[in-house]
């Protein structure tokens, strides 16, 4: 019966042992998980570059710990995280801010951000004189500087024209609808017929007086309706 008990206490305590082991290992486990979610890609990267020829089990050289890391390039980086901006709205939107301000332009364009992407406004005066739709030398200016913005990306843009609602009736503009569809119509061939941009990334939209920002009712109001606006869509 002793030497039962003594076996048996014996075997218990090698189980325990190795249960505990085990415990330990999956808990090394789990922390090597984390570790590597959490790691820095860069400096993963240049340690990975550090080995030479195949590798140690082939009789390669130990990788060298003791490298030392270059300072990080923080526009790769941003690059690399991010993408380029024309990939997210909220820094293309950036880009376009700064764009506008470099070319000395933020004045006569004002850039926001909507559901649809990134908004570029032009009052219409800037661009045609009234009951309109030939562009003027200034607006044309005005558009070459916007050349090279539309020019490094890929996305679609809609030109959307807008009228304030005071009715006109020529022979060339019966009403608000022909004229604010005229004007988007001209912008967009001024880009694709003298620049040469994609055409199938631009659209001509006319609203005529049926979205208004702001009240028909006084000079000032109607004079922001008047307006031409770029929507640059999301990829």
């Amino acid at each position: 019966m002793t030497r039962r008990r003594s076996q048996g206490g014996v075997a218990a305590a090698s189980w325990l042992t190795t249960y505990s082991d085990l415990v330990t290992l999956l808990l090394c486990f789990f922390v090597l998980l984390y570790s590597f979610s959490a790691i820095d890609v860069v400096k993963f990267r240049r340690f990975i570059a550090s080995f030479q020829g195949a590798g140690v089990l082939d009789g390669g050289t130990t990788p060298d710990t003791a490298i030392v890391m270059p300072e990080e390039n923080p526009t790769e980086v941003a690059t690399e995280e991010l993408g380029p901006f024309w990939a997210d709205q909220g820094q293309m939107l950036a880009h376009v801010e700064e764009y506008l301000e470099a070319q000395g332009i933020a004045a006569e364009v004002r850039a926001f951000r909507e559901e649809r992407g990134v908004m570029m406004e032009l009052q219409d005066r800037v661009l045609f004189d009234s009951g309109q739709a030939t562009l003027r030398p200034d607006g044309l200016v005005l558009l070459a500087k916007l050349m090279p913005l539309f020019a490094a990306m890929p996305n679609e843009i809609t030109v959307e024209g807008h009228t304030d609602n005071v009715p006109i009736n020529t022979p060339e503009f019966p009403s608000n609808w022909e004229l604010s569809t005229g004007r988007s119509a001209r912008v967009v061939r001024y880009f694709v017929e003298i620049h040469g941009l994609t055409p199938e990334r631009f659209s001509a939209v006319g609203y005529g007086e049926f979205r208004p920002i702001d009240s028909n009712a006084t000079a000032e109001g109607r004079s922001r309706n008047r307006r031409v606006v770029f929507v640059i869509r999301g990829i």
